[in-house]
């Protein structure tokens, strides 16, 4: 988890203005997705959805009404303004390339394509097309452009059947997030009726079959939340050795996997090449390397960083996690997950609050909204809490830079919090699995993450009766 960054934006949402559906008192269902076209601009949407311009500009946080891109998803308000006219959700169906024969072949840019996705369909590099092409600015590509594809590549990466996404999960489990799977963890989980286990890994780590083992040994089902190189990820041999990776975690009898953690922001993802539709490209690969080697693994999406910081920093930035929802939508990603990741880690409020935050109402400061935000997107998919914690600095003494905003959060509150989130949670029939963030973290520096973990200073833990009260 990316605290100090997660501080920054937090600071930033400060002076953002609420620009979601939520924010404003509209329900999902009267919000609609929309993949913008070639020659499509603000005032020809406009009409088709019947909503003005300023309304769509206002809900996507869009400084300038002229500078709109294709393969941009829009979400379109549709309350109150009359019936919109039917249009697709998602991108358009693209052609399926065939893999690249020796001499290489040829491939027509589709919308909401960038070259690091055209790389990853056909198993080649970006570098490789940029120089086949003569392609000056390897950002800049249009659609209807030919490119010439070398050949040599490994070809596109099977996915599974489209119409065929694997069992809808059912049931609610709660687990924690920890360093050490000692006696002293161990006996905290049990008595927090905890099941499961997340741990982080890279890829290519070498230690992820022991710390299944581990967990399997001590009684737990395990989350693996997989990372791995920013630098590399969008390079197609890269997603192949990624995918080949969380296959041989699932086969050691992982019980879930996330692929990849907060693809939103540029500490996860190369700057300048945020994009959803490129994580689909690495997740469909992934999900189809996991459930070839044990079907039984859950497949969760990464979970975007929780921030309206945008406007702030700019898309090649971070893009604020509902808008990177919608696009993951658009791009397909319901095919290749069985739910859809979420981090809740701000809260200062009890999770029964929709309002109050004294930071102001910005949706991801409620438990309620974030979840809503997180599922707008995904109808009948259910929500997956990678990470949910609350700060509080009690017996640790004052907090760094960036993260005052949990200065007043006490132990007692902290736990209370967390047994009404579980609750919340179990009774929605929303969630799959909670994972409290975290059991026993000991940093406390820059990175406080040590406020967030249940094991408080003299190896207390207050939180452990109000989660087992939680659970039935």
């Amino acid at each position: 988890m990316r605290r100090v960054l997660l501080a920054l934006l937090l600071v930033c949402i400060l002076v953002v203005p609420v620009l979601t559906a939520q924010a404003q008192g509209d329900s999902p269902s009267q919000v609609v997705t929309y993949v913008v076209q070639p020659g499509d601009n603000l005032f020809r949407i406009s009409l088709r959805f019947q909503v003005p311009v300023a309304t769509i500009q206002q809900y996507n946080n869009i400084a300038n009404p002229n500078l709109i891109f294709v393969g941009q998803v829009l979400r379109i308000p549709t309350s109150g303004v009359g019936p919109a006219v039917p249009t697709p959700t998602t991108a358009p169906n693209q052609p399926t390339p065939t893999p690249p024969p020796a001499g290489g072949t040829t491939y027509t840019v589709q919308p909401g394509d960038n070259l690091s996705r055209i790389a990853a369909r056909f198993g080649v590099t970006v570098q490789a097309i940029v120089q086949l092409n003569g392609i000056a600015n390897p950002n800049l590509i249009y659609v209807g452009q030919v490119l010439k594809i070398p050949g040599g590549g490994t070809g596109p990466v099977p996915t599974p059947n489209p119409g065929n996404p694997g069992p809808v999960p059912t049931g609610f489990s709660l687990g924690g997030q920890i360093q050490d799977l000692n006696s002293n963890t161990q006996q905290v989980l049990k008595v927090s009726k905890m099941t499961w286990v997340k741990r982080q890994v890279s890829s290519g780590d070498g230690n992820g079959v022991a710390l299944i083992q581990q967990a399997k040994g001590a009684g737990f089902k395990i989350l693996l939340s997989v990372i791995g190189d920013k630098n590399r990820v969008l390079d197609g041999n890269y997603q192949n050795e990624y995918a080949n990776y969380v296959g041989s975690l699932a086969k050691a009898g992982a019980d879930a996997i996330e692929v990849w953690n907060e693809m939103n922001i540029d500490r996860e993802w190369p700057t300048g090449q945020i994009n959803p539709a490129s994580y689909v490209t690495l997740l469909s690969k992934a999900h189809a390397a996991i459930k070839a080697a044990n079907a039984s693994t859950l497949v969760i999406t990464g979970a975007p960083a929780p921030t309206g910081a945008e406007g702030a920093f700019g898309l090649a930035k971070v893009w604020n996690d509902d808008r990177y929802y919608a696009g993951m939508a658009a791009a397909g990603a319901a095919r290749f997950a069985d739910c859809i990741g979420v981090h809740y880690n701000e809260g200062i409020v009890s999770p029964s609050q929709t309002a109050g935050d004294p930071r102001g109402n910005y949706p991801t400061r409620y438990f309620t909204t974030m979840l809503n935000r997180a599922l707008a997107s995904f109808p009948g998919k259910t929500a997956c809490f990678t990470e949910l914690g609350f700060l509080s600095p009690q017996g640790y003494g004052p907090l760094p830079s960036g993260f005052e905003w949990a200065v007043n959060t006490t132990a007692a509150q902290q736990a209370q919090w967390l047994g009404e989130a579980v609750v919340r949670s179990r009774q929605s029939g929303r969630v799959t699995l909670l994972i409290v963030f975290n059991i026993d973290f000991t940093t406390y520096g820059a990175d406080p993450q040590a406020g967030f973990a249940i094991i408080r200073p003299g190896n207390v833990c207050i939180a452990c009766s109000a989660l087992a009260a939680a659970m039935p």
